[in-house]
């Protein structure tokens, strides 16, 4: 007669296994295309920092994922909660269907993410289900803990993906990914420093019309807006004054990103296109992670050109 807690066991024994060759599997699919994982704190950071470069590669068939560690429930001056939770989910998942890729927002509450052991299996295996190329993050040197925290889980996982007996259940990686932060300007204890600059120019306009969708951060302020700073914002009832406000907004965002990192840009695009450049997003190799060469960056980025 089998015994219930072995016929149990049995069972989860069968689920685990079932699970590890479905994600072998997937692993195993090579379609040729880059895969791309990007991690911001909240429903809004990874769109900010990374959506030009995200569109960039979606537009070349490679497969970009946006992923939100919080879900952002306390990022509104007048509501909190699961309403929020579940409109700012909303939101991320409509921006990452306008720039052609796919997203996902985590429920950990916003202002409460900790780099413990159990967040540190969830972002490894978010990697591995991925089998990401680029894994994109912020820093660990941020004025917002839940950036900060963000950035060190990050890091620990760039050894762990690899490692097979860390996360048992789901298939290590075969090959270290390349980890990348996005840009700041914090400057202690570390100033960020770009390594790659890419002209988003040329998906500007598509960046900011995802960015439209992320109403309760862009229009209504987020969790330091108020009534007055709301009714600064063009009405919903004037979509085309709406979307000029914005874009004038990213106008000087992405300008200034591009005059910063000039010198990057005319790295990777020659002096002459370099200096043309109006629009930029930038980023840092980590030291943890894969090192690449400045080919394996081109291959990585098939948006810059082969050749300065």
């Amino acid at each position: 007669m089998i015994r219930p807690l072995s016929l149990l066991m049995a069972v989860l024994v069968l689920f685990v296994c079932s699970q590890f060759r479905a994600q072998a599997r997937a692993q195993d699919v090579d379609d040729g295309k880059l895969r791309i994982i990007c991690f911001g704190a909240h429903p809004d950071d990874a769109e900010y920092k990374s959506g030009g470069c995200a569109a960039l590669w979606a537009e070349r068939g490679h497969h970009v994922k946006l992923v939100s560690v919080t879900n952002g429930d306390i990022g509104h001056w007048a509501m909190a909660g699961g309403p929020l939770a579940t409109r700012r989910a909303a939101e991320s998942g409509e921006v990452a269907k306008r720039l052609g890729v796919e997203s996902e927002v985590l429920d950990i509450h916003d202002g409460e993410l900790t780099p413990s052991l159990e967040n540190r299996r969830i972002i490894t295996r978010l990697i591995r289900e991925w089998n990401a190329d680029v894994v994109i993050s912020h820093r660990p040197w941020d004025y917002h803990p839940d950036h900060r925290y963000v950035g060190v889980l990050v890091q620990d996982a760039a050894y762990m993906v690899t490692v097979p007996f860390f996360l048992p259940t789901v298939p290590p990686l075969k090959k270290n990914p390349v980890f990348l932060y996005s840009s700041d300007r914090f400057q202690k204890p570390y100033p960020f420093e770009a390594d790659i600059a890419v002209d988003v120019g040329p998906v500007f306009e598509k960046k900011v019309d995802a960015l439209m969708a992320l109403v309760s951060q862009t229009f209504e302020g987020g969790a330091l807006g108020s009534a007055e700073k709301m009714a600064a914002a063009p009405p919903e009832s004037q979509p085309e004054l709406r979307r000029q406000w914005l874009r004038e907004r990213w106008v000087d965002r992405q300008s200034n990103e591009a005059r910063r990192y000039r010198n990057n840009l005319i790295k990777w695009y020659g002096e002459e296109r370099g200096n043309e450049i109006e629009y930029a997003e930038a980023f840092e190799i980590c030291e943890y992670g894969r090192q690449p060469s400045d080919d394996e960056i081109r291959e990585l980025s098939p948006f810059l050109p082969e050749t300065p």
